[in-house]
């Protein structure tokens, strides 16, 4: 099948190009939108009820965290002082009533409510402000109408909270995406030069990464209609869009110059330009279409080899990486979920441009593609022998010596995963935006120079129909039922506990808020344990019990523990099921699928120890400034789980398909395994490569989770290709030996129906309507003199045999063949074809029927027969 639509690309070259880019600048214009409707937040889990208590606050009690936090300072001038109340109260007082909902200041408290908006030194105070609007959306229009009126008069002015967290967030990742491009770009192309040889084909693979992008992001904004997306999405868009599309355009870009090459070589074809050495100009335009229709067979029969091997193996390979990225669906948070949804849309849209719009420009290319050669790509250089080289030495090495090559990068990887063992999770907070960023500012000043600042509250409701509806705590000395004020007795008894305070009331969900601050730190042991008590506890009221629902940060990162722990168990099974069943399909053993996923769990398991080590203890904040936080965020560690059990499983695909190429041809586990890596380890080495070019530019990205993400993807690709792929993956195929490709006789019928391995000998050239083609051996003739030029001498036969006259009415110069004399076809021109005699015509292999898969007579193994 992918045969038949190299054949067809190859046909309709140039409407598939022209619908191609037509629909790339409409997608691209479409996908632009995208960036207008990001969501904030996303980490934690909808059902949880430290999720319940945020959304309760949000729209019953007033939120604990304000929408804006506007931070007003003087340096001579304390909240007592009359000018210092006016200034502020002027200003927040001029909000427009239908832009802001609610403003809370030092002046709406009295006594020790109103101490906790006033600095230890009373030269600081700020306004919590409630915006409205019914989403994010609404609440950042309201913010950009109001922002410029929040600065009062003598007063320095700093803006933070939630929307304006939100907001910088968001143009930080559009900052950080085009920083990454900026640095990536001229790295990568000069890579790419030295990789490919030739200017044209190193601009393919970019072609394809522009294409890959602007078609996530057109997939990305019709998410939104579905589902919430957060900005993150993006960052993921760019970083697979880019390397992807790249690592595949270098597997298809190689092996059409392969195959190219190898058809030219066939059919006795020169490269360059031959035809420039003919006479005159209707003699080299006649040799220029003739050559051209030389070439057309040849092209599109190795576009057809080319996706029927390599466009195979990445279409295989696309699917895997979608797989992996599918199971962070099974989450409940939006973060994973927009994540999969726009990783999964990356990759196929990478696909599709490596099999479609690559060999489209390969198809309109040919010959052309090495246009801009280098100078170690030109002819007549020495070829290196195939069957040798560094990746052939290095394989024939790990064959013979399998057991130190296993013992010594198990050891390895073992260093690598032991920080792992110390893991500390944390959550997200405005410490992982740069260091000069205004709005972490305001956080920080708040938590260091206000009484209050660095607790954070566990909030409590209380719900049920039993909370009465007239009541409403408003002050000291009100009438507090005595059910709920002895709980908040029991809430303020407990250890650790500083305050206990109604925060919150709502007669129309029937629900009551407790705050409880305490002197832990969010996510520290005591604080959690105090959590689990409250949670623990019981109220009721004449025998009817109440609902006690407890959130606030401590709890809400306990809740998204919890969730990803029950998440990951079925992430897991679907990853690995659909991994093994893609992998038994393509390869037909039940053993290499078990060993691949194994194998990608020692790189993913590498990788999490180098972010502990990196980024909880602090290692690496120097490099890459940033502010360690004691641990590393939960969510960011299943995100690296997914990418790069998909990118692992791409290299080990490709590396696999080679390898057992060779074995169905020698039966040799050996050779199979040193010839697989000599033809595929130069190419997955160059395709890593790459990839880390584009991953290292997100580790200097300004949020630190994306460098978390940055640095944990390149420890892992640099761990897959250096020791998995180059010496483990071999070692213990060397002792595994004819195991590896062990597949029980009731499961080798079943292989046979959904095989999905490559195919070359199963390619035939398609039947072409036009000629043979002519030019097998080409030879310039003596150009005639210009007075007999209209009268052309018929060119001479290689054995001395003179060739009839040709009248000048005749096809001379067209190109085309025709019966000389001594019935030598020959053709008028500056050119001899077939000077040595017609060719035999190409045999065509033969067309297998179905085969089965038996055992080997000696019992080591099994083949392939017909059936």
């Amino acid at each position: 099948m992918l045969a038949g639509l190299g054949r067809v690309i190859h046909r309709r070259r140039w409407t598939c190009l022209v619908l191609i880019m037509l629909g790339t600048v409409l997608a691209g214009g479409w996908g632009l939108g995208v960036f207008e409707r990001f969501k904030q937040g996303g980490f934690e889990d909808p059902k949880a009820p430290s999720t319940l208590v945020a959304k309760l606050g949000a729209t019953y009690f007033g939120s604990t965290n304000p929408d804006v936090l506007v931070l007003y300072r003087s340096d001579t001038m304390t909240v007592d002082d009359p000018r210092f109340m006016a200034a502020v109260v002027t200003t927040v007082a001029r909000l427009p009533t239908d832009r802001v909902a609610e403003q809370m200041s030092y002046w709406s408290f009295q006594g020790r409510d109103a101490d906790s908006f006033a600095s230890r030194d009373r030269h600081q105070t700020f306004v919590a402000i409630k915006l409205r609007g019914a989403d994010d959306a609404a609440k950042a229009r309201n913010y950009e109408a109001v922002k410029d009126r929040l600065n009062a008069p003598g007063l320095d002015t700093r803006l933070g909270g939630n929307v304006p967290l939100g907001l910088e967030f968001g143009e930080q990742v559009v900052a950080d995406i085009v920083r990454a491009e900026t640095i990536t770009a001229l790295p990568l192309l000069i890579l790419l030069l030295l990789l490919f040889g030739a200017i044209t084909a190193s601009l393919l693979p970019m072609a394809v990464a522009l294409f890959s992008i602007a078609g996530g992001l057109a997939v990305l904004h019709a998410v939104t209609y579905v589902t919430d997306v957060t900005s993150f999405a993006l960052e993921v868009v760019t970083m697979m869009g880019v390397g992807l599309a790249i690592d595949y355009s270098l597997f298809v870009v190689s092996r059409f110059r392969e195959e190219l090459a190898r058809g030219m070589a066939e059919r006795g074809v020169p490269d360059g330009k031959p035809w420039q050495t003919a006479g005159g100009r209707r003699e080299r335009r006649a040799a220029k279409k003739a050559y051209r229709r030389t070439l057309d067979p040849i092209r599109q029969a190795a576009l057809a080899r080319t996706l029927a091997t390599a466009g195979r193996t990445i279409i295989v390979s696309g699917v895997t990486v979608s797989a992996a990225l599918g199971g962070l669906l099974l989450f409940p948070q939006m973060f994973l979920r927009t994540i999969g949804l726009a990783g999964i849309a990356t990759v196929l849209v990478a696909v599709f441009g490596a099999t479609v719009l690559l060999p489209t420009m390969l198809a309109l290319l040919g010959p052309r593609v090495e246009f801009g050669r280098m100078p170690w790509r030109r002819p007549g250089r020495a070829q290196r022998d195939p069957d040798s080289g560094f990746w052939y030495r290095l394989g024939h090495s790990v064959m013979k010596h399998p057991l130190p090559y296993f013992a010594v990068t198990l050891a390895i990887l073992a260093v690598l995963f032991g920080p792992f063992l110390n893991v500390q999770f944390s959550s997200v907070d405005a410490r992982v935006l740069p260091k000069d960023s205004p709005t972490r500012a305001v956080v920080e000043t708040v938590k260091r120079d206000f009484p209050n600042g660095s607790a954070e509250p566990i909030d409590v409701v209380i719900s049920g129909d039993l909370i009465p509806r007239n009541w409403r705590p408003t002050g000291e000395g009100d009438d507090i039922p005595p059910y709920l004020e002895n709980f908040r007795k029991t809430l303020a008894a407990l250890p650790g506990v500083t305050d206990a305070r109604f925060s919150g009331y709502s007669g129309t969900y029937g629900g009551v808020r407790i705050s409880v601050t305490h002197r832990y730190e969010p996510m520290a042991r005591e604080a959690q344990d105090l959590v689990e008590r409250i949670r623990a506890m019981k109220l009721s009221k004449d025998g009817y019990p109440l609902h006690i629902d407890v959130g606030g940060s401590t709890a809400a990162q306990m809740d998204l523990m919890a969730s990803l722990m029950r998440s990951l168990p079925k992430m897991a099974v679907f990853v690995g099921v659909a991994t093994f069943l893609l992998l038994f399909m393509f390869f037909g053993s039940l053993v290499l699928p078990v060993k691949a996923i194994v194998m990608n769990v020692l790189s993913i398991g590498a990788s999490f120890g180098a972010i502990v080590w990196g980024f909880q203890y602090g290692h690496l904040a120097g490099p890459l400034d940033f502010t360690p936080t004691g641990g590393v965020e939960a969510t960011s560690m299943i995100l690296i789980l997914a990418v790069v059990f998909g990118l692992s499983m791409d290299y080990e695909v490709f590396l696999l398909s080679r390898i057992r190429e060779e074995w169905d041809r020698t039966r040799d586990n050996r050779t199979a395994v040193a010839v697989g890596m000599q033809r595929t380890g130069g190419i997955i080495t160059s395709a890593a490569l790459l990839f880390l070019v584009v991953i290292a530019a997100f580790s200097t990205a300004g949020i630190t989770v994306v460098k978390l993400i940055g640095v944990g993807m390149f420890v892992a690709v640099v761990v897959d290709a250096v020791l998995v792929r180059s010496l483990l993956v071999p070692a213990t195929m060397r002792f595994m030996g004819s195991a590896n490709w062990w597949l029980p006789g009731f499961l080798a019928g079943l292989h046979s129906h959904m095989d999905l391995r490559e195919r070359d000998d199963a390619i035939t050239p398609a039947p072409q309507a036009s000629p043979p083609p002519i030019p097998l051996q080409w030879e310039p003739a003596p150009e005639p003199p210009p007075a007999t030029r209209p009268a052309r001498p018929s060119a001479a036969s290689t054995n001395g045999t003179a060739a009839a006259d040709v009248p000048a009415s005749s096809d001379a110069g067209r190109g085309r063949p025709r019966e000389g004399a001594n019935g030598h076809a020959r053709t008028d021109g500056p050119w001899r074809p077939w000077a040595n005699g017609q060719p035999a015509p190409p045999q065509r292999k033969a067309v297998h029927g179905k085969r089965k898969i038996v055992p080997a007579p000696d019992g080591t193994g099994w083949h392939w027969e017909d059936d």
